[in-house]
C-alpha cells in the first residue's frame, strides 16, 4: 500500500519532475506524477515511446506498410501492475487479445501444452507433471525430491539470499529434472531474460516458477496487443500523458543528471541544461551505467561502483520475414523451440495482430517472426539469420517454398542480466539522494515480480517514493502473493530450508 497522504499537488506547489527513459518504466512513473499533478518532462533518447517494446514504421518492397519492433512479447495475466497502466487508455483491456495455448517443442519430437494444464496451485504444477509428455510420474522417481521442495515455497526476498549464489543449471542439475523437462519448462523461462542459464541466477528460476505455477491462479497463458506496440499501446498512452500536462520530450538523449546539495538536478541533453526539482532514471543497464559516469556528483562512490557493476545480457536478434504464402492453418501464433540450434521461437503474426493479419490477407501470405536470445558476442548478424530461416524450414518445412517478399532485422543487446551472486550489489529504487529514484527491470525490487512486470513496478514504485517525500498519495501495487499459496507445501519449503541451513 502506498503512503498515506493527499490525493495530488495543488496547482502552485506542483513540483518539476524529469523521468528520464521512455520505456515502461518511465511511462509507469510518468503516468503516476502526472495524475497526481506534478510537471513532469519525459526524456527519451529514442524518435517514440515504448523502449524495447518501441516501434518504427516502414514500407516494404512491395510498397506496403509495415511497424517492425522487437517482436512478440507475452502479456502474462500476472502482470497486474503493468497491465493497471495499460488501462488508463483500454480499460477493458480490449486492444489485448488472447493465446490460446503456450505450446513447447523439441527437437527430439515432444511438445508440451500448457492449455489444460489446471491453474489452482498446487493443481497446477501437478496437472503440468500429469498432462506433460516430456515429464511423467516415472520422472519422479528420478528426481531428488528434497532438493526440489524450495519450489514449494517461494519467498521474496529471501530466495535471494538462498539461492542467488547457484545458477539455474546447477540447480536443474542438481534436483535431477528429466533432461527434456530441463529444456522445455525453464530454459524457456531462463531464456526469458536472454540468458544462457549456466549464468542466470538460480534465485530468478525459482521466482519465475512461483509466479506461473505455485503462487498465482493465472498459469502460463498469456495476451498480446492486437496491434503493433506504438499504435495499441504507447501513442494512446502518449496522448493520455500530454492531456495531463507532461511534456513529452522523445529523440532527447540525457548525457548528464547533476544533483544540487540543497536539492534538485540539471538535466544535460545535447541542446540545453534543464532544472527539475527532482528525477526518475528509467534507463536499461548501459544507459544507465553512462548516465551516471557522466555525472561525477551523483551518488556516493559505493552506489556508482554497484550501477557500474550492473550486466547487459548477451545478443539477441528478431528476424522478421513477409512471405508470398501461407504457413499451415494449424501453425500457432506462438511456438517456444529448444534443441534447434539457437532457434527460440516462432510467432506467426497475422494470427493476433491487426497489421500483420490485413498483409496476409491482401497477399495470400504470412508474417514470420524468429527469434534467437543469448547469443555469441561475436556471432555474425548476417549467419544468424540465415541460420534461423533454415531452423524455420525446418520446423515449419511448408516455409521452403515459400519466397520471402521482405525481412526486417532488430540485432540488441540491451536487456539486463541477473547473473550469480549479483543480487547483493543490484541498485534499488531509493538512491543516495532522496530526489533521485530509479526504475527499470534491473532495478532490486523485494516483490515478486519479473521482467516487464518489474519494470511497471519499479516505475510506480520510484514515483511513489517521492510522492510520499511531498505528502502525496503513490499507487495501490498487486503482486502474486510474496510466499506459496498452499500452507502445506510451504511447510515443506521451511523443511527444505531447515535441512539446508542447520
Amino acid at each position: 500500500m502506498p503512503a498515506p497522504g493527499r490525493g495530488r499537488f495543488e496547482r502552485e506547489d506542483a513540483p518539476s519532475v524529469a523521468v528520464i527513459g521512455g520505456g515502461i518504466a518511465g511511462l509507469a512513473a510518468t503516468t503516476l506524477l502526472a495524475e497526481r499533478g506534478a510537471r513532469v518532462t519525459l526524456y527519451e533518447r529514442e524518435e517514440a515511446l515504448g523502449g524495447r517494446l518501441a516501434g518504427c514504421r516502414t514500407h516494404l518492397a512491395d510498397g506496403s506498410a509495415a511497424t517492425m519492433s522487437r517482436g512478440f512479447h507475452a502479456f502474462f495475466r500476472q502482470y497486474y501492475n503493468l497491465r493497471g497502466l495499460l488501462r488508463r487508455t483500454d480499460p477493458d483491456l480490449a486492444r489485448l487479445t488472447s493465446l490460446p495455448d503456450y505450446p513447447l517443442r523439441h527437437s527430439g519430437g515432444l511438445t508440451d501444452s500448457f492449455a489444460r494444464v489446471p491453474r489452482t496451485p498446487p493443481f497446477s504444477a501437478l496437472g503440468f507433471v500429469a498432462l506433460s509428455p516430456t515429464f511423467g510420474w516415472r520422472d519422479l522417481a528420478t528426481m531428488d525430491a528434497r532438493a526440489a521442495l524450495p519450489l514449494l515455497d517461494v519467498r521474496v526476498p529471501e530466495v535471494y539470499e538462498r539461492f542467488d549464489g547457484i545458477s539455474a543449471t546447477t540447480f536443474l542439475e542438481g534436483v535431477r529434472f528429466p533432461e527434456a523437462a530441463h529444456h522445455l519448462a525453464f530454459e524457456v523461462f531462463s531464456r526469458s531474460f536472454f540468458a544462457d542459464p549456466r549464468e542466470l541466477s538460480a534465485a530468478e528460476l525459482l521466482l519465475m516458477f512461483h509466479i506461473y505455477f505455485l503462487g498465482s491462479a493465472e498459469g502460463l497463458l498469456f495476451d498480446v496487443p492486437n496491434d503493433p506496440f506504438p499504435q495499441a499501446l504507447w501513442e494512446p498512452l502518449g496522448d493520455y500523458l500530454q492531456r495531463l500536462g507532461a511534456i513529452l520530450r522523445t529523440g532527447t538523449p540525457v548525457h548528464g543528471v547533476q544533483p544540487h546539495g540543497a536539492g534538485g538536478v540539471e538535466v544535460q541533453t545535447d541542446t540545453a541544461v534543464y532544472p527539475h526539482e527532482a528525477a526518475v532514471l528509467a534507463l536499461d543497464p548501459g544507459a544507465l551505467r553512462q548516465v551516471v559516469a557522466a555525472s561525477p556528483g551523483l551518488g556516493t562512490a559505493p552506489w556508482r561502483d554497484d550501477v557500474a557493476a550492473l550486466r547487459t545480457a548477451p545478443p539477441f536478434l528478431v528476424s522478421r520475414l513477409w512471405l508470398d504464402r501461407p504457413v499451415r492453418a494449424d501453425r500457432p501464433g506462438f511456438l517456444g523451440t529448444s534443441g534447434y540450434g539457437g532457434l527460440d521461437n516462432i510467432s506467426v503474426l497475422e494470427r493476433y495482430e491487426g497489421e500483420a493479419a490485413r498483409w496476409a490477407a491482401r497477399n495470400r501470405g504470412s508474417v514470420v517472426e524468429l527469434h534467437a536470445y543469448a547469443l555469441d558476442a561475436g556471432a555474425e548478424p548476417e549467419k544468424v539469420r540465415s541460420m534461423l530461416v533454415d531452423r524455420l524450414h525446418e520446423v515449419y518445412p511448408e516455409t521452403r517454398e515459400a519466397r520471402i517478399v521482405d525481412t526486417r532485422h532488430e540485432w540488441r543487446s540491451d536487456c539486463p542480466l541477473f547473473p550469480v551472486g549479483s543480487h547483493h550489489r543490484r541498485p534499488t529504487v531509493r538512491t543516495p539522494h532522496p530526489w533521485v529514484t530509479l526504475a527499470g527491470d534491473a532495478i532490486r525490487c523485494d516483490l515478486p515480480v519479473a521482467l516487464m512486470e518489474r519494470a511497471a513496478t519499479t516505475g510506480f514504485l520510484a514515483a511513489g517514493a517521492l510522492l510520499a517525500a511531498w505528502g502525496v498519495r503513490g499507487e495501490v501495487l498487486w503482486t502474486v502473493p510474496r510466499a506459496g499459496r498452499s500452507p502445506a507445501l510451504r511447510a515443506l519449503g521451511a523443511l527444505a530450508g531447515r535441512r539446508a541451513h542447520p
